[in-house]
């Protein structure tokens, strides 16, 4: 299963995944031209406007597990301590708060996710929204607005929106996020929080959201209109659940600060900044460290980091000592099956996950 995420970072070599990621981050970073006038220039531009930024409630310790309808699908049962337990309720038993579960426009296209199965659509969506609720979790829900793993290398536009750009695309999105969400408050499981985009920091829904190209200035007023209709749709059906913006920049704090300043700067409404972190990709924990704290410092949403795998007790040590009280938690991605899973292959619990009683404990996660 740990295959399904190394594809969605794309090429076959590492040193040819560096250097894509690389070229794209230069890419961004281009236009911002010399030295650190890239700071001044973007904000003086255009200032935000006064929207009001939201606050997290409590702390957050969460997993992404939308791999478990298919591990269960396999056969797999989840244990802990030798007793058998949904793996929902061996998270929260470990001091989990929050579950995050991504969702794909047409998954069981052919070119899709799960080609013929349809995992992460909808009604399985559905289906693990009730059962986090039912155990008293949080839900954080990801849209990637694409039938496959959105991602700063790939964005596909979802093939029922291929012939569609500009207005017509951006009332698709809304419609989209609207109608999902419609559907999971008809269920009682509305969302606590919504991500608008997967890891978005090269834009998303290609070629029409697509920043990391010559004309990344033009192009993110597209970006900042895509936004704004998935954003407004979350408004109008659950206004007091809280909108993520999501980009994969942990260490990189020039570029994360660049992306942010554009966005707030096009008056794009959000709430929380959330920011991947993987060492290959992303820097040192220094690096991350840096990077939250003077996000922190800088804008008035909450920070989370909102994907991670490795070095966890530092990752969250990370992200939970922020400056004034900005730094809300995390999310670790797939815990159940992939990298440093907190399982074995056969759903057993293994000494990683005792990492999380500690967390928990630290930091008061209620």
């Amino acid at each position: 299963m740990s295959g399904f995420h190394f594809a969605r970072f794309a090429p076959s070599s590492l040193a040819t995944q560096a250097s894509i990621w690389f070229t794209g981050i230069c890419l961004l970073g281009s236009l911002s031209a010399v030295g650190q006038s890239v700071k001044a220039a973007s904000v003086s531009a255009s200032a935000p406007g006064k929207t009001v930024v939201r606050k997290i409630d409590g702390k957050i310790l969460g997993a992404d597990i939308s791999f478990l309808p298919q591990l269960e699908d396999r056969g797999i049962k989840f244990q802990d301590k030798g007793v058998q337990k949904d793996a929902i309720e061996i998270l929260k038993d470990h001091g989990f708060n929050y579950v995050r579960l991504r969702i794909f426009n047409n998954p069981a296209a052919d070119s899709g996710y799960s080609p013929k199965r349809g995992f992460c659509d909808l009604e399985h969506t559905k289906q693990m929204a009730a059962r986090a609720k039912k155990a008293g979790l949080k839900l954080l829900l990801d849209f990637h607005y694409s039938d496959t793993w959105a991602d700063p290398q790939k964005q596909f536009k979802p093939s029922a929106w291929a012939n569609l750009s500009g207005a017509q695309l951006n009332q698709a999105v809304h419609d989209y996020t609207r109608d999902v969400l419609l559907a999971l408050k008809a269920q009682g499981t509305t969302p606590d929080m919504v991500q608008v985009g997967n890891e978005i920091n090269h834009g998303m829904i290609w070629p029409d959201g697509d920043v990391q190209q010559a004309d990344s200035l033009a192009k993110f007023d597209a970006l900042a209109d895509l936004l704004k209709a998935g954003i407004s749709a979350v408004h109008e059906v659950a206004p007091k659940t809280l909108v993520m913006l999501h980009i994969a920049l942990g260490g990189q704090n020039l570029h994360s600060v660049t992306w942010l300043d554009r966005i707030r700067a096009r008056n794009v409404p959000f709430d929380v900044i959330g920011e991947s972190y993987y060492p290959k990709w992303h820097g040192t924990i220094p690096e991350l460290r840096n990077n939250l704290t003077d996000l922190a410092k800088r804008y008035p949403q909450d920070v989370v980091v909102v994907e991670y795998s490795e070095r966890k007790a530092e990752v969250n040590d990370a992200a939970f000592s922020l400056p004034n009280n900005k730094g809300k938690g995390t999310f670790i991605w797939e815990p159940l099956n992939t990298w440093e899973a907190i399982f074995d292959k056969q759903g057993k619990s293994n000494e990683r996950i005792l990492v999380y009683d500690e967390i928990s404990k630290k930091y008061k996660i209620k």
